[in-house]
């Protein structure tokens, strides 16, 4: 009987490893699948995001020539804007709502380090006041930006060096 009893609670016990051995196995591999879907749907945000940031850029780009600048100004329907509106505008046509205004979109999305810009990027500038922000342009990757501005002998988008305002640059921010 005593033997009869060891032999039943080992087979018990080996029955048990084996059935919780199945158990955890189809437990990883659920959670194998739960995390390919997860990291699938992280591939395609984020491959969608890099979609509509290059769609942005190329869309600010396209604008070239056809876009004046006017301080205080945001008229879509004649392509008259200030620097704010404008990266508004250009940023909507992928549905990405910004508020108008370089010190209400400097608070939007989140904060990027200088170093870790990504095409898209808000950047934020100090040209007239210093260390205010008051422009605002778009960050197109190998340390350029496209903005809407004005000179002395310009009115428009135009791509310029980020080095060239390395001491006007204030901040940056990611959007969408």
């Amino acid at each position: 009987m005593k033997n009869q009893i060891k032999k039943f609670i080992l087979g018990a016990a080996c029955f048990m490893v084996i059935a919780g051995g199945s158990t955890v196995a189809g437990h990883q591999s659920a959670k194998a699948a739960t995390n390919a879907a997860v990291s699938k749907q992280a591939v395609t945000a984020s491959s969608t995001s890099a979609q509509k940031k290059a769609a942005i850029i190329a869309y600010a780009k396209s604008l070239k020539g056809k876009v004046k600048y006017k301080f205080g100004v945001n008229n879509p329907s004649k392509l008259i804007f200030d620097c704010s509106s404008f990266t508004k505008y250009v940023f909507a046509k992928q549905g990405i709502s910004l508020k108008w205004g370089t010190a209400l979109q400097s608070k939007q999305g989140v904060y990027v380090a200088k170093s870790n810009l990504q095409p898209g990027d808000l950047i934020f500038l100090s040209v007239s006041t210093p260390g205010k922000i008051n422009h605002v342009g778009i960050y197109i990757g190998n340390g350029q930006f496209i903005h809407n501005t004005i000179g002395s002998k310009f009115n428009g988008i135009l791509i310029s060096k980020l080095s060239d305002y390395s001491k006007r640059y204030i901040t940056a921010r990611r959007v969408g």
